[in-house]
This record gives C-alpha cells, sequence and structure tokens, in this order.
C-alpha cells in the first residue's frame, strides 16, 4: 500500500455518528506517532446544509467552512512532524460537492455499528428535532467504501464498534496490520479530559468520552426507538451488511 503524492501518512476513518468514532480518536491520537483531525468536514456540512445542531453558530465561527481548504489541509505535511495524520471523518459530511481526489493517496478504513443500536442512540440526542435517515450516514458509507475499493483495487479494512469494545487488543492489533502500522499498547488507554484536536462541539456531544480511559464493554441501548423511525431500518441494514461481511 502506497500513499501518493503527499507527505507523511494519511489514516481517513469514515464513520456514522453516535459510533465510537471520537473514543477511536482518543485511541489513535495517544500513539506517540499520530496527530489527530477531529470531523474535518464538519463545519462546511453545517454551513452548506443549513442543519441545526448543537453549537452551530460557534462551529461555523470556529472551524474551516471550505472543503478546499480542508483538502488543502489533508494534503499539507503532517502537523507536528509527525509520520500519521489521523482523520475522523463522518460519512455523511461528504455530500457529492466535495472533491474526492485525496482519496488515493490517503489510507482508509469504515467503522460501522449496527443501524437499529445507532438509531435509538441518535433519535435520544436529537431530542425533539425531526431528521432524515441521511444523517446517519450509513448509505453514504456504502458508496464510499465501494468508491475507496475501486480506487484503492481492494476492500479497505471494517471494524464494528461492537467487536472493539468487547476485544479492543485484537481488533486494533488486526487493523493497524490492515492498515500496515504497527500497534501501540498506548491504543488501549488514555487519559480523561479534552485533547487539543477536539472540535468545538465537544461540550455538546463528547460528554462520556471526555470521562473515558478507555474502550468500555458494549451494552444495550437504553433509548426506544421511536415508531415513526423503524420504517427506516431495512434499507439501512442492506447497506450495513453490504460492509459487515468485509469485518476484520
Amino acid at each position: 500500500m502506497k500513499d501518493q503524492g503527499m507527505s507523511g501518512m494519511r489514516i481517513a476513518m469514515w464513520s456514522g455518528p453516535r459510533n465510537i468514532s471520537t473514543a477511536m480518536m482518543r485511541s489513535w491520537g495517544n500513539r506517540p506517532d499520530t496527530v489527530c483531525w477531529d470531523e474535518p468536514f464538519y463545519t462546511w456540512y453545517l454551513k452548506e446544509t443549513g442543519i441545526e445542531q448543537p453549537g452551530r453558530d460557534e462551529v461555523i465561527a470556529t472551524h474551516e467552512t471550505d472543503w478546499r481548504e480542508v483538502i488543502a489541509r489533508i494534503e499539507a505535511p503532517v502537523p507536528g512532524g509527525k509520520p500519521i495524520h489521523f482523520l475522523k471523518c463522518m460519512t455523511h459530511h461528504m455530500l457529492p460537492q466535495v472533491s474526492r481526489e485525496w482519496f488515493a493517496g490517503a489510507r482508509h478504513f469504515f467503522l460501522i455499528r449496527d443501524p437499529e443500536m445507532m438509531l435509538r442512540s441518535y433519535a435520544a440526542a436529537r431530542g425533539a428535532v425531526p431528521f432524515k435517515p441521511e444523517e446517519l450516514g450509513i448509505t453514504l458509507q456504502r458508496e464510499l467504501f465501494d468508491q475507496v475499493t475501486r480506487v484503492q483495487g481492494a476492500p479497505p479494512p471494517v471494524v464494528a464498534s461492537e467487536d472493539i469494545l468487547n476485544d479492543p487488543r485484537r481488533c486494533l492489533t488486526a487493523l493497524c496490520a490492515a492498515l500496515e502500522v504497527p500497534f501501540f499498547e498506548e491504543m488501549l488507554a488514555w487519559p480523561p479530559g479534552p485533547r487539543p484536536e477536539d472540535g468545538v462541539w465537544a461540550k455538546h456531544w463528547y460528554g462520556a468520552v471526555l470521562k473515558s480511559t478507555g474502550f468500555e464493554k458494549p451494552s444495550a441501548s437504553p433509548h426506544p426507538l421511536p415508531d415513526y423511525l423503524k420504517p427506516m431500518l431495512d434499507d439501512l441494514y442492506t447497506d450495513y451488511e453490504v460492509l459487515a461481511a468485509h469485518k476484520l
């Protein structure tokens, strides 16, 4: 696997919301060779779509709103001179307008979660605010998976959040091997609290992660699934199962 045309290695993790994506960012950020970027395209996505989410105005005022500038930063030398730039990417932020030419020069993996558990958690987080299934990013995650497979000539690694939580050492060791990078013990535990790479949205979304010191065993979602969301599940599972067939 080669990283073409960029100084240093980019590793893009593609996840939907209400997964363990921030815990994974903590894990990779605790490596001595890695610097992280929290949801590079989120601010552009908020501005472009007009969607209402917690702290929207502050996010737009604080972070980069032009996807072209985001890609320029991705392709620039890795901050701090470290070997790896870890990109915590949310699939639903990659609207069609955003160029994907940079995919060829990066390494990618896909983080998936059972759609019903994701839907329960996301519905609880949004409260009374209505949302569309596109915000979960599962259909787009499959599209991006297919595109990365075409660009790189082989399916990228896929890991399931419940598998990581059940056996983080095994899953992270396998993931690092698939990405052709060394595994570090530091990936299994980290100090609690905020990190410099956290977006300003951390105070709205990262409550549990800010208190965490490592991966915890999975548990069933305590949140009910509203009846109006149940019709979404069949389509979500169709796309999810395509990716799940490639789990490490």
